[in-house]
């Protein structure tokens, strides 16, 4: 009996220690799964990235254009190779397609919102004014910003402002530098509360390939012009003869914004300094060459100050927004004009008008002669309900040289010779006056029938106010034959019909 209850005992507490490591062999119950949550703190579009205390966005839009008279969202002349208008040289048919992404990173921390943000995209354009334009991949901004300071490819902050708001073109008469890619900069703004802030940035004047480049001007171009070398190459062509990039841009603002809108002043102070003198031709340096003993212009500074304001709900009408904005520069000409390089529009006929933007011209032995420009734009947009809507906008900029510097240029007077843009060699000139104006007016209409969709067409009438004025001869230009021509003041209609859907932009 002893022995039958001990095999009883044993048999369970066998069974109990089986059961015990068959438990232990179980799986374990998985963990909740950690859902996307909806960040709230920055609005619409941010998530939390799963593991972390950093909130998300990314946003991008595809768009989709055909224009008239107008290159990208620039019109056509305002540009090197554009505006000769024959059957050859200029297509006034011009398509685009650009897609966009952005990504929105912020994080909180002790010292404020820490924050990274990025966008780039790609882009195929058909020929515009004569020149064939390859897919491309483009970046617009990168930047950082943490505890007031802001770092990177970023949107100026003499900017006040922005062009696109009442239509798609790219005003000419805005210093706005909005444009797609941006420009480098670092800076630092001071909340002073009650929305008022300051802000001290240094910023790209000319040191990158989108600032030296007067096809591609996207920064604040450095661009001064040695009038030396003009006798040497036909008269033909400016000749940006600038001193190495040594100075970066110092941009001051002072803002207020509140529920009614916002307004800003801004000042920029620009190095519009100069290379070399060169040679003549024929002297021991050989044709066309620097020579350097020959020494260099003074350094020169340039400066510009604008002022402007943005409205919200116009006379009560809710959305409707008015803006105006002013500026003025001293050899620091691409504040005051979107960085356009010059004008080149030809006419029917032998007509023609041309006029050229840089900060300063010089020629050997004198000093630079920096180049006053001013300029002076504004736009309305009017809801007509919330699936309608239109914009109207223009503006007026002068580009002045002083008497020396019109000396220069003009070289012997009357009759003579005279550094003309975009390579047209221009002699014979009746009236020789290198001052010229242009003004811009439009309007656009643009219909929401989902808010993530735009359908809208826009319209632009631009005139030049050409340098000059009287006859010269021009030599050839593509298609354009050479001979006697009238400058005189030319009009551009521009349009363009764009299609863009966007998503959390």
């Amino acid at each position: 009996m002893k022995m039958v209850k001990s095999l009883l005992l044993g048999s369970a507490a066998g069974l109990v220690a089986v059961a015990g490591a068959q438990a232990a062999d179980l799986p374990v119950k998985a963990k909740p799964v950690e859902y996307v949550k909806v960040c709230s703190l920055y609005g619409a579009g941010f998530w939390y990235v799963p593991g972390t205390d950093t909130c998300l966005k990314i946003g991008s839009f595809v768009r989709e254009e055909i224009g008239w008279n107008q290159s990208g969202t620039t019109v056509t002349g305002f540009q090197t190779g554009g505006g000769q208008f024959t059957r050859t040289d200029t297509s006034q048919l011009a398509m685009r397609t650009r897609a966009d992404i952005s990504v929105d990173l912020r994080t909180q921390t002790e010292y404020g919102v820490l924050r990274s943000y990025l966008e780039g995209g790609f882009e195929s354009t058909s020929v515009t004014g004569g020149t064939t334009s390859n897919d491309v991949v483009w970046f617009d901004r990168g930047f950082i910003q943490f505890a007031g300071l802001t770092a990177g490819r970023i949107r100026s902050y003499f900017d006040i402002n922005s062009p696109y708001e009442f239509g798609y073109f790219t005003q000419a008469t805005t210093g706005d530098s909005n444009t797609f890619r941006g420009l480098w900069g670092i800076a630092y703004t001071a909340d002073f509360g009650n929305g008022f802030s300051g802000s001290l940035s240094l910023e790209d004047g000319g040191s990158s390939s989108q600032g030296n480049n007067a096809g591609q001007a996207r920064s604040r171009t450095h661009k001064v012009v040695n009038l030396s070398l003009a006798g040497q190459w036909g008269l033909g062509t400016e000749s940006f003869d600038n001193e190495g990039w040594k100075f970066p841009d110092v941009v001051g603002a002072l803002r207020i914004d509140q529920a009614w809108g916002y307004a800003q002043i801004s000042a920029a102070l620009h190095d519009a300094s100069a290379g070399y003198y060169t040679s003549p031709v024929g002297d021991a340096c050989g044709a066309n060459a620097f020579c350097q003993n020959l020494g260099h212009p003074g350094d020169a500074w340039g400066w510009a100050v604008s002022g402007g304001f943005h409205l919200n709900d116009v006379l009560g009408l809710k959305g409707d927004t008015f803006a105006l904005q002013a500026t003025y520069s001293v050899g620091a000409a691409g504040y005051a004009t979107n960085n356009i390089s010059g004008a080149q529009v030809y006419g029917g006929g032998n007509q023609a008008a041309f006029g050229w933007v840089n900060d300063g011209v010089f020629i050997t032995g004198s000093g630079v002669e920096l180049t006053t420009v001013w300029s002076l734009n504004g736009g309305f947009q009017h809801f007509w309900n919330p699936k309608w809507r239109t914009g109207v906008y223009g503006g007026y900029t002068e580009i002045d040289y002083s008497g020396t510097a019109a000396g220069f240029i003009c070289g012997g007077g009357v009759g003579g010779a005279v550094a003309a843009p975009a390579g047209v060699a221009m002699t014979g000139v009746s009236n020789c006056q290198p001052n010229w104006s242009f003004y811009q007016v439009g309007s656009r209409t643009q219909w929401n029938p989902h808010p993530d969709l735009d359908i809208g067409v826009d319209v632009m009438w631009t005139h030049i106010n050409t340098a000059f004025g009287g006859t010269a001869t021009l030599a050839a230009n593509g298609a354009r034959p050479p001979g006697v021509y009238s400058i005189a003041d030319q009009d551009v209609i521009s349009a363009v019909f764009r299609i863009q859907r966007n998503f959390l932009p």
